[in-house]
């Protein structure tokens, strides 16, 4: 049965929660959804049936969540319209894309139900590796050169039809290629991190090369019969693939080692130029494979691996063997097969080699001795070591910085010091935005000022790292500012772009930063906004946060669409066209775009949108009262009047604030179940 994993990609198997699952099917025109066979971050699979042709289908529907907003939708459809035209024997097809009933985009793909390829073991199939792997290059090859960009190649994504042919599946997070790298996402994170180039671990723009990146993961996978790099959490995983060494692959495939070295390089620009190239690299270890040597070789390794399995007993046995041949032939070279002493000072000068050549013991005994270590290995493995455990900075007795710049000094030049200078450098950035986050900043800034300090004093400054590294830290101190402000805590904003004028470079952006932190607070300065538009006002001894605008006729029909909300009727005065002819917000009277104020919503309507967008954003929005509303009249006219908090006899009527275009003046009673085609509502936020 066709499912899905939590990354929202295609599989085999049923979970058990989907199967337990009670939530409404889906209303799809032409076809019968019979069932949710699985759940991922943005979409839920349904198993259908196509009414016009009789088969079974399986249907994504993405989550409202997923694409909030009308911009995002048709967006994401144009991805998708674009992706079904990928017409390739090693691609899954998307049969139909439209809504359903509820407005919610989906596509239409086939019902796969051979399993996935990571629930098969090609551990001792090498020819299937090659073949799988030049199926989904031949894939990718197609989709890179039409400009389409995959970005979640992973085993789950590669499927098998009915003749047992590798498909990629899900391009549900593709991407065309000029697009912003999270255009069809809505700005959430996409990726799986076991197959995630480092360049898309760190958010940064992606190319065709992230995945060929991902297919030599799935490679490496395929022949050791494990992922490259394991670790408990996502964030820990996409850190390995961003600064550990490329793992080795068993002895007896090592053959492979250097595709998976070239693809799963940490930078792009190291790594194949496209599919073909490793098509092609594919085909040469397809061509030694089946060379007379390599079969020689391969007989020899393991013959060479079956005389390191052997029990203690033989080992044993051949030394004593071994000695005993040894001792024979020393006494018999001692009897009579060595030249006599005087013999050898016979021999007249000009004969004599110019120089004597090495006995054959000593020149095996030099080919196997190890050429010799740096000094600083000891401090690079240590180094490694407490990079991955997150020992960056302490404790005193063994951290990653000190043991860094005791190899540095011990052999600048040692051959994996810059790539541990860089690893570390990441991982101190990622200390610090998370310090950052939890308004940390003095631990923040002893990360940042640290990972300034090696680069410098490794010789480092150059290094793509330490740039990441300020690019990051920017980025969060501005979002930490713009939290600030959205708490209307501007000491807290003031601390934070204090840090930013010590720690970053561009001391202009650091400057614009303070100011934005000073500003807050004062009214008409704009707040970067949960809600479109706020603006501060003194209310009450307190500043509050206010929307400039009413809200519009789009923003409630999303709220109207996610709650199910049914319309109020909408009528200034009892008439028999209210009942032939009902109005209400939809319909008010008169024509309106999505951006005028919504009007016929009553007072209730208006508190059940507050409440709904208190709980989607984690804070506290509220109707005006009769002072605050009077500061906005005062700011200018308005074409609608709106709804306030305050309440008139015995608050069996609510009020309503303000001239509107029917002429009306200051505050009126108005019952708080109807709707009236003159009055709107408008948004305020407590700190």
């Amino acid at each position: 049965m066709l499912v899905v994993d939590p990354g929202g990609t295609m599989s085999s198997e049923q979970p058990e929660q989907a199967q337990e699952s009670a939530e409404p099917l889906p209303d799809i025109t032409g076809y019968t959804v019979l069932q949710a066979i699985g759940h991922g971050g943005m979409s839920t699979v349904y198993l259908a049936v196509q009414a016009s042709l009789g088969r079974e289908v399986a249907v994504k529907v993405m989550l409202p969540e997923a694409l909030a907003d009308e911009v995002s939708r048709r967006r994401f459809e144009n991805e998708v319209r674009t992706i079904a035209r990928l017409e390739h024997p090693h691609i899954v097809g998307i049969f139909e894309v439209g809504r359903t009933r509820d407005g919610l985009p989906y596509y239409a793909m086939p019902h796969l139900s051979r399993g996935h390829l990571g629930q098969l073991d090609f551990t001792q199939n090498e020819p299937r590796v090659i073949a799988t792997l030049r199926a989904l290059l031949s894939a990718l090859d197609y989709a890179h050169a039409r400009g389409v960009i995959h970005r979640d190649v992973k085993a789950e994504n590669v499927l098998f039809d009915e003749a047992d042919r590798p498909l990629l599946a899900d391009f549900g997070i593709a991407l065309r290629h000029g697009f912003s790298p999270r255009v069809t996402m809505a700005g959430l994170a996409v990726g799986s991190t076991a197959y995630m180039a480092p360049e898309q671990a760190r958010g940064e723009n992606v190319d065709h090369r992230a995945d060929l990146y991902s297919v030599g993961v799935l490679a490496f996978e395929m022949l050791a019969g494990r992922l490259p790099y394991i670790a408990g959490d996502a964030l820990a995983m996409a850190m390995q693939h961003v600064q550990d060494p490329i793992p080795r692959l068993p002895r007896d495939k090592r053959h492979w080692q250097r595709l998976i070295d070239k693809a799963m390089a940490k930078s792009p620009g190291t790594r194949y130029r496209n599919a073909q190239q490793m098509l092609d690299a594919l085909q040469r270890i397809e061509r030694k494979r089946q060379s007379a040597g390599f079969a020689l070789a391969q007989r020899f390794g393991d013959g060479v691996s079956r005389v390191r399995h052997w029990p203690l007993g033989v080992w044993i046995a051949a030394g004593l063997a071994t000695a005993l041949l040894l001792g024979i032939g020393l006494r018999h070279y001692n009897r009579g097969d060595a030249a006599p002493a005087a013999a050898v000072a016979a021999v007249p000068a000009a004969q004599a080699p110019a120089a004597v050549p090495q006995p054959q013991a000593d020149l095996t005994s030099a080919m196997l001795r190890p050429p010799p270590e740096s000094p600083a290995e000891t401090w690079m493995l240590a180094a490694e070591q407490q990079t991955r455990a997150r020992n960056l900075i302490a404790p005193k007795s063994g951290n990653a910085y000190d043991s860094v710049v005791a190899a540095w000094r011990a052999d600048p030049h040692h051959a994996r010091l810059p790539a541990a200078v860089d690893g570390l450098i990441d991982a101190m950035a990622a200390q610090a935005q998370q310090r950052l986050r939890d308004g940390q900043e003095d631990r923040a800034r002893d990360y940042i000022e640290r990972a300034d300090r090696i680069a410098h004093e490794t010789r480092r400054v150059d290094s793509p790292a330490l740039r990441r590294m300020q690019e990051a830290v920017a980025e969060s101190l501005e979002a930490s500012i713009d939290d600030d402000a959205k708490r209307l805590d501007r000491n807290a904003a003031i601390r934070t772009a204090t840090l930013a004028a010590a720690v970053m470079d561009d001391k202009a952006a650091a400057a614009v930063l303070m100011k934005r932190a000073r500003e807050i607070g004062q009214t008409g300065i704009r707040a970067p906004a949960d809600v479109a538009g706020l603006m501060f006002m003194h209310s009450g001894g307190h500043i509050v946060a206010v929307s400039r605008n009413e809200v519009s006729r789009g923003d409630y029909a999303r709220f109207a669409a996610a709650t199910g909300r049914q319309p109020a009727l909408c009528r200034e005065r009892a008439s028999l066209l209210r009942v032939l002819a009902p109005r209400d917000w939809k319909a008010p009277g008169f024509d309106q775009d999505d951006a005028q104020a919504v009007v016929c919503v009553s007072w209730n309507d208006a508190e059940a949108y507050l409440r709904w967008l208190s709980a989607r954003n984690g804070r506290r929005y509220r109707l005006p009262n009769a002072a605050e509303a009077a500061q906005l009249t005062a700011a200018g006219a308005k074409p609608v009047s709106e709804w306030l908090a305050d309440c008139s006899q015995s608050c069996r009527k609510r009020l309503a604030h303000g001239p509107s275009w029917r002429g009306s003046a200051g505050s009126r009673p108005l019952d708080p179940g109807r709707g009236y085609d003159d009055v709107g509502f408008r948004i305020v936020r407590d700190p």
